[in-house]
């Protein structure tokens, strides 16, 4: 179920906000949503990256070596 929030931005910012939203033939809120969701999308991915480090980081280095300790950039 979509929510609604109310935020305060300057003029300045809302005048670009208003700029890229007509740009990309949207009205100002809708684009600031979806500005929104892909920075929030972006942001879960990356946790989700870094979990997946995480957990299998030391497999993959056992399996594949591990880049730090090698010698062969050292030259």
């Amino acid at each position: 179920m979509p929510r609604e929030i109310r935020i305060k931005i300057s003029d300045e910012l809302y005048e670009q906000l208003q700029q890229a939203a007509a740009e990309r033939h949207l009205p100002p809120e809708a684009y600031a949503g979806q500005v929104l969701d892909a920075d929030l999308t972006r942001a879960r991915f990356r946790e989700g990256a870094r979990g997946f480090i995480a957990e299998h980081a030391q497999g993959f280095a056992e399996r594949f070596g591990d880049p730090a300790s090698s010698s062969a950039d050292a030259a």
